[in-house]
């Protein structure tokens, strides 16, 4: 039992004793023991609405367990520069820190850079570590070891103009087919309007296109080899180049996300394929003018089913040069316990535990077909969105060089090819690294 929990019991006698000796007692003698008093806690953080709530909240847990911690949000640039400052000259802080686990991970356990956390999460049995998405999980582990804790998520799904699509009696898309077929029967170009807008950005594109690569049965790698140019990978591949190049608008090779979805916002297009966690800026009455028109659904089948992408987008993680583990564990175990994920989620960021989505609670603020959307994405969701390599940007460029190729028009096959036999030299060459 770790200290604070004898603390608890301890406590819990001294109550029951006391009343049964009918003594009177002040509320303030039963408050807990503040296992960690004196102790200070340093934690990074990236600029982003989950880290501003929190901030917000951190005085509980210093008023709970004694600790003070030392928030200090940056950037992202800021955040991954500081980071690889502070763990290449071996730095005891900050002890935690929030990083993308579906980008870094590899890096970073490779480079001894996270603390395994497989035993923490099992201390407690009310931290309840098998309420986490297992997508979530699966972005967070490497070679069957923990090495963060998801913070909130990104599900891939389908948004839709729900007022278009009921005028021209058009169902929502059920199959990639069935997108297909929506999507050039809506594309009303010479009126400014598009059957179907996302990312078409070339490293951008990456985490989008991965939910039709996975839903045609491809995948960016088997084990070591590369597999972009099988038919399955190619086939994927193509259906998301075609859309974009066929009922998409002019320019979309320089679109990412928010380009993308600000044109759908804009009333401008039929269907947009991107992040869950994106979705205020579909709805946003200051932004969008199609706020009350904007449907959301599960991500369509391809021929292997419906696979999209589902991960944890931001995680916390534990430095391994940190003083004291128990100490940067309590403070990982309480931000992510189910109270702050309700919390959290109710504050409209999507969290990534199953109870929470599952809770009358923690989806009475979504919108209800985007809480279905998001609850089946959990369920048969894949937890990756990017090759799981250690030189991710690299890989990330050559995938995406595969449907800017398609879009302009060259031929997908010669461009696969080419492209796994670069994909297979960033791999052999991590290896060495």
């Amino acid at each position: 039992m770790t200290r604070r929990g004898k603390g608890w019991v301890v406590g819990i006698v001294l109550l029951l004793t006391l009343t049964a000796c009918k003594q009177e007692v002040k509320t303030d003698t039963l408050l807990q023991t503040k296992p960690f008093a004196g102790q200070k806690l340093t934690v990074f953080a990236a600029n982003h609405p989950w880290s501003n709530i929190m901030r917000k909240w951190i005085p509980e847990f210093t008023h709970n367990t004694g600790m003070k911690v030392d928030l200090q949000i940056f950037s992202e640039e800021q955040l991954h520069q500081k980071m690889a400052v502070q763990l290449t000259s071996l730095a005891e802080t900050p002890e935690v820190f929030m990083y993308r686990a579906y980008m870094d991970k590899i890096l970073f356990y490779k480079n001894g850079w996270t603390v395994p956390l497989n035993g923490y999460v099992m201390r407690n049995e009310a931290y309840d570590f098998s309420d986490f998405s297992k997508a979530t999980i699966e972005s967070s582990t490497v070679n069957g070891q923990l090495m963060s804790i998801p913070l909130f998520t990104d599900q891939f799904i389908l948004y839709y103009n729900k007022d278009v699509l009921q005028k021209n009696n058009v169902p929502v898309p059920q199959t990639l087919s069935e997108l297909q077929e929506a999507a050039k029967k809506l594309h009303d170009p010479k009126h400014d309007f598009y059957g179907f807008v996302s990312r078409g950005q070339r490293n951008a594109l990456v985490t989008t296109v991965s939910s039709f690569l996975f839903s045609e049965g491809g995948d960016y790698l088997d084990g070591d080899r590369a597999t972009l140019n099988t038919p399955d990978a190619i086939r994927g591949f193509k259906i998301y180049a075609d859309l974009l190049r066929n009922y998409g608008p002019r320019g979309v090779v320089n679109m990412s996300w928010p380009q993308s979805i600000g044109l759908f916002a804009q009333g401008k297009a039929a269907f947009l394929v991107d992040s869950a966690a994106l979705y205020r800026n579909a709805i946003d009455p200051e932004i969008s003018v199609v706020q009350d028109h904007v449907g959301f659904a599960t991500f369509p089948a391809g021929s292997a089913g419906a696979r999209p992408s589902s991960i944890a987008s931001w995680s916390f993680a534990m430095n391994p040069k940190a003083k004291n583990r128990d100490a940067a564990w309590a403070f990982m175990e309480w931000v992510t316990n189910k109270e702050n994920v309700l919390r959290i989620q109710r504050n409209g960021i999507p969290g990534a535990r199953n109870s929470i989505w599952a809770s009358k609670d923690g989806i009475e603020m979504f919108p209800s077909d985007l809480v279905k959307a998001i609850q089946d994405t959990m369920e048969k969701g894949i937890g990756h969105s990017v090759p799981s390599v250690m030189s991710v940007p690299e890989a990330r460029d050559v995938v995406g060089g595969i449907v800017v190729k398609a879009i302009l028009g060259e031929d997908i096959q010669h461009a696969a090819n080419q492209a796994n036999k670069e994909l297979q030299t960033i791999i052999e060459g991590d290896k060495k690294n």
